[in-house]
């Protein structure tokens, strides 16, 4: 008897390997693994200040505008394409590509080249962040006073309103808060060509962040799973905290109704539209294969699509919500000082490492506040951390599983990742390291690297592989058909959204300055476009391979490259087929119950 197209194994054993490679692989112990792992890895500093400062900066309340049209239109299509792509597959962010289409393998190098670039200098936010807490545990705050080693004589210590009425300051006054930040923490050099010494107090607490780090994820999804519990439930404690003393602040309602303002006269500003869409991009973590490499954990028929929506509300949910905790504390310093919002609200590592600290040394029992606020940043930042150092490792793994899937390899080969990562990162941390991490926070992992992945994400699923029958791969894991919009979207909203806002970021591209007055050298720049091109480059490249190195002529070659594998989960629609043809070829000597058994699995 003649085998049926994919037949060829005995009746169950197809079964049994795919079982095997779940337990080869791991998976979540339960759902609320992987939202918590999902919510960690979404819901970061960007959330936290990045948020808040783009609504205060692009006319409040008017922001939110362009903001839900993103979201609608890019963030939740993007969102549920990456998570089910990686449940589908059992995949991660490499392999995934691979198996979908051959020929769009490179977007899994680039994104994780991004990952890798993003695990270099991400951690060191936590790095700061340890320091800042180990001096939170003191009295009196060292950024709260003049009178310490690194102070300089122009150094003047801030006034509360009810003794600052006579009080002038000097033109060339700097604050005790900026003093430690700029002359204690990073102990700044005048520019990248002077990068100095080494800060071994700030290389230790690097250090401790990565030992972290490590231990949380080195048993794979079985400690990941276990870690994010507390990871991910602790910082909405400790916003919660800071929200309600936040609110009963003084002053704190002239800093929410500045947050919620709306200006909009600002919409007209092409400006306003890209900054909404990166923060989309930024606070979504699409693109960087990480959404893929969680959801490969799943089970198969997990409901990967309503875990998605509840995901992309929370995420937005949180957001707007930790606005009102920090704008409410922005218009108590703003009360207390006498002076405008516009002079207290900055952006990034300046606000959450220059106007906090700078609020908490005003409040009563300031340095429990302090400890309160930089735990939170630590574990805002650690669970973002290990859930990409965990996507790269994955998509590592699951090119080379019969290599790093024997005993104890996978956690030898994590440990070699997070030792080199350690190295680079210590380049940030001399003297001009600041001026290096900036670098890498501009180019290396930025919207313009993000939007180009999008683009060819939403092109490879909708148009090459079909948003049709990828819409036929989620039925068959959750039993029903999303709506048709996000479908729409990946055909063209997305992609031409997309490809709008990567063209006006070249077009309006503006080079990097440190604190809108240092200029990079020449080289500082070829540093960082090169930082830029080593992801966005992974893509035609491979193209071009794939087709150098494949036989037959230029159409027989496409054809090849952007055929599925057929080791991918076969779908109802697709077992009926093969039965039908299985049916007709065998219908003299066969019936319908001759059919193999392992074809009627879920997975081959």
């Amino acid at each position: 008897m003649k085998d049926p197209p994919e037949a060829g194994l005995p009746n169950g054993i197809a079964g049994q390997e795919a079982d095997e490679k779940i337990q080869e692989r791991g998976q979540w112990s339960n759902k609320l693994e992987f939202l918590l792992s999902v919510a960690g890895s979404i819901i970061g500093l960007g959330n936290m200040w990045r948020f808040p400062y783009l609504c205060y900066k692009n006319g409040g309340g008017a922001f939110l505008i362009p903001y839900l049209i993103f979201l609608f239109t890019c963030g939740i299509p993007l969102f549920v394409l990456e998570a089910a792509l990686g449940q589908y597959t059992s995949e991660g962010g490499i392999t995934c590509w691979r198996k979908i289409s051959p020929l769009f393998e490179g977007l899994g190098y680039g994104t994780q080249v991004i990952v890798s670039l993003l695990n270099f200098y991400y951690i060191i936010v936590l790095a700061w962040g340890i320091f800042y807490l180990y001096y939170s545990f003191s009295w009196d705050l060292p950024w709260s006073s003049c009178h310490n080693s690194w102070n300089l004589d122009t150094c003047v210590e801030i006034q509360r309103r009810n003794d600052s009425a006579n009080f002038t300051v000097p033109a060339n006054a700097t604050s005790p808060v900026i003093e430690f930040w700029e002359r204690r923490v990073l102990r700044l050099s005048p520019g990248i060509d002077h990068m100095g010494s080494l800060h071994w107090d700030l290389a230790l607490c690097l250090l401790i962040a990565w030992v972290v780090c490590y231990f949380c994820i080195w048993k794979g999804v079985k400690s990941t799973g276990k870690v994010v519990y507390f990871t991910a439930t602790f910082p909405y404690l400790m916003l919660l905290v800071l929200l309600v003393r936040g609110l009963t602040l003084p002053g704190a309602g002239r800093g929410i109704q500045f947050y919620l303002y709306p200006d909009l006269g600002r919409l007209a500003d092409p400006q306003v539209w890209m900054d909404a869409g990166t923060q989309i991009f930024f606070s979504y973590a699409i693109c960087l294969g990480c959404l893929t490499a969680l959801g490969s954990y799943n089970k198969y028929n997990n409901n990967c699509y309503r875990d998605c929506l509840a995901l992309c509300l929370l995420n937005s949910g949180t957001s707007f919500v930790a606005g009102f905790a920090i704008f409410s504390i922005l218009g108590f310093m703003s009360y207390e000082q006498n002076v405008p919002i516009s002079e207290v609200a900055e952006s990034g590592p300046g606000l959450a490492f220059i106007a906090y600290p700078r609020a908490v040394s005003m409040m009563p029992f300031s340095p429990l506040w302090a400890c309160f606020f930089f735990i939170m940043i630590i574990f805002l930042g650690l669970d973002s951390q290990f859930v990409c150092v965990e996507s790269l490792v994955t998509a590592v793994v699951d090119m080379y599983p019969a290599v790093f899937r024997q005993k104890n390899r996978r956690e030898i080969f994590l440990f070699v990742v997070s030792f080199l990562s350690f190295l680079v990162g210590l380049i940030m941390l001399m003297e001009g390291g600041m001026y290096v991490f900036q670098l890498f926070d501009y180019y290396a992992a930025s919207g313009m690297c993000l939007l180009f992945m999008a683009i060819f994400e939403t092109v490879c699923i909708a148009w090459v592989y079909g948003a049709d029958r990828f819409y036929d791969n989620i039925e068959d894991m959750i039993g029903y058909r999303p709506g048709p919009l996000i479908k729409y979207c990946w055909k063209f909203l997305t992609p031409i959204t997309c490809l709008g806002t990567f063209a006006f970021s070249l077009i309006k591209y503006t080079p990097l300055k440190y604190n809108s007055v240092y200029v990079y050298p020449w080289w500082g720049y070829a540093v960082g476009w090169l930082l830029a091109l080593s992801s966005m480059l992974c893509v035609p490249v491979w193209m071009i391979f794939k087709l150098y190195n494949t036989e037959g002529t230029l159409k027989e070659r496409l054809r090849i490259l952007t055929t599925p594998s057929n080791d991918l989960p076969k779908t109802k629609k697709e077992k009926e087929r093969l039965l039908a043809i299985f049916v007709s070829e065998e219908s003299a000597s066969s019936n319908k119950d001759d059919f193999p058994e392992h074809l009627n699995d879920t997975k081959l």
